[in-house]
């Protein structure tokens, strides 16, 4: 069992981190949005379609805001179809399947009103143009002036969605995407949408799609710069496109190496360019894992529904999300802590199916191990990050799944403080398969007296949860007594632990 020593200095903050950063993203793809959020036939249905099980789920984590519609759907997504009492159907070209537009603005803007969340409207810049993005602005967000406010109101909607955070397009950038873009029709494109939308809402917050190539982001920011409010990066490090293959927990565990890489990267970008104080970063589209869709985004196309629909199944395999994908999601949210001053909004992609964190099925839902990090970090942490220092930090080897060796810290952790009361909270990440980690907590200020443990973990690395299968849990420890010698908490293996202290 290591040591390992971290000193927190309680009243020295920081930053202060911004809740956005556990936010959620859904797309139009498989059972994402229908039989997923959305299914009038399920009898957990409420009076608009939407499932009151997943609901209550997405509250109980708080979710903050929800980017919707895509992904790589929006590049060919015209959302005046799906708006109003009569709906057209629309072959969708990202995913090829029919959408029948049922679920459309406004009942994405209701959904988000029922969670309590902001919503984040993804416009199509692939297909689209800049009119139609700020005309859907319009309809959203002008009182009644023009065309689209009164189609909103003629629809039923008397009073403006007054939607805040909107995204010019998804990944333009890439080949796979409808409509890619090179990096100088990207940055003139962002620049007329951009001011189309500002003319039509000065309060929205816009952000366009990056990467950290430099000269993607060179021609964005020469063009862009002072129009923008955010800057939108994306990231699945277990990529699994054409062939299922998940990264072992180990394997899992030599990604977490690469978990700031872009952000550092970005971050020079706004630095050179002077706007590290007026552009944020919106890592709206992450996870460990890459969605599986054969024969879609690749050259030849899948003919049989069998090679390119049937296979995305594979995605709702509930033993595959196992603590690997719990302990990687809690080491990229303390990265995304860590970076809060830069970082302001993350979207975990996606919050429903998929390799989302809550699963839907006839007779109700199962909590991944994914949605009980989330649980443990949105309702156990504080939001203001002091300062630290750690020593003795142990090591261990593990094989990248590129057949090489990397060393990673065993612990990632996170010491925040909570601003209404002074409370302490430690999330202590444990990525060891097998051996418990000692952790000691040296706080010099006096006054904090007693502490709990709250822990997810299962017994062993391939634990998971599924319809009969509670692998995965969230256990609330019980307050206790804090000893005045130093003070020492035992870390189990693969465990994501919360040590509050008040």
């Amino acid at each position: 069992m290591g040591n390992t020593t971290i000193s927190i200095t309680p009243s020295r903050v920081l930053m202060k981190r911004d809740r956005m950063l556990y936010g959620q993203f859904i797309e139009h793809f498989h059972r994402q949005i229908y039989g997923g959020v959305y299914d009038p036939a399920s009898p957990f249905a409420d009076e608009d379609g939407l499932r009151t099980d997943v609901l209550e789920a997405m509250r109980r984590i708080q979710v903050p805001i929800l980017r919707w519609p895509g992904g790589c759907f929006v590049s060919s997504y015209h959302w005046q179809k799906a708006v109003g009492p009569v709906r057209t159907p629309a072959f969708d070209k990202a995913w090829r399947v029919e959408d029948p537009n049922t679920f459309g603005t406004n009942e994405y803007v209701k959904m988000c009103r029922k969670i309590g969340c902001e919503p984040y409207i993804c416009t199509n810049a692939g297909t689209g143009t800049a009119e139609e993005m700020s005309d859907w602005l319009e309809y959203c967000n002008l009182e009644n002036e023009g065309e689209f406010a009164r189609l909103r109101i003629a629809h039923g909607y008397p009073e403006p969605h007054r939607v805040k955070y909107w995204s010019i397009g998804n990944e333009n950038y890439g080949w796979w995407e409808i409509g890619a873009k090179s990096a100088e029709e990207w940055g003139r494109l962002v620049l007329e949408s951009a001011k189309m939308m500002k003319h039509v809402d000065p309060t929205a917050e816009l952000s366009a799609a990056a990467l950290s190539d430099i000269d993607w982001n060179v021609n964005l920011l020469k063009h862009c710069g002072l129009h923008l409010d955010w800057i939108s990066i994306h990231k699945y490090w277990n990529l699994m496109p054409n062939v299922n293959d998940f990264a072992t927990y180990e394997q899992s565990m030599a990604y977490t190496n690469d978990l700031d890489t872009d952000i550092r990267k970005v971050r020079g970008l706004l630095m050179a360019f002077g706007l590290e104080k007026r552009i944020r970063i919106a890592y709206d589209e992450w996870n460990l894992r890459g969605w599986h869709h054969p024969n879609v985004h690749t050259i030849r196309q899948g003919v049989t529904k069998d090679e390119y629909i049937t296979p995305r199944d594979l995605n709702d395999r509930n033993q595959d999300y196992t603590m690997a994908d719990a302990v990687f999601t809690a080491c990229f949210l303390n990265t995304l802590n860590r970076n809060s001053d830069i970082v302001g909004m993350a979207c975990f992609a996606p919050v429903v199916n998929t390799r989302g964190c809550i699963f839907t099925h006839r007779d109700g839902i199962v909590l991944r191990s994914t949605y009980h990090v989330f649980d443990l970090y949105v309702n156990y942490l504080g939001d203001e990050i002091p300062d630290s220092q750690a020593e003795n930090m142990p090591v261990m080897d593990v094989r990248h799944k590129e057949n090489r060796t990397e060393r990673v810290d065993v612990l990632d952790i996170l010491p925040t403080r909570r601003s209404t009361d002074g409370m302490l909270a430690v999330a202590a990440v444990n990525k060891h398969p097998s051996a418990a980690q000692k952790l000691t907590l040296r706080i010099p200020e006096n006054g904090y007296r007693e502490y709990r443990v709250i822990t997810v973990n299962g017994e062993s690395t391939e634990a998971y949860n599924d319809v009969g299968v509670n692998g995965v849990r969230l256990t609330e420890g019980e307050w206790r007594k804090r000893s005045e010698a130093p003070f020492e908490i035992d870390l189990p293996a693969h465990s994501v632990n919360v040590i509050q202290m008040r």
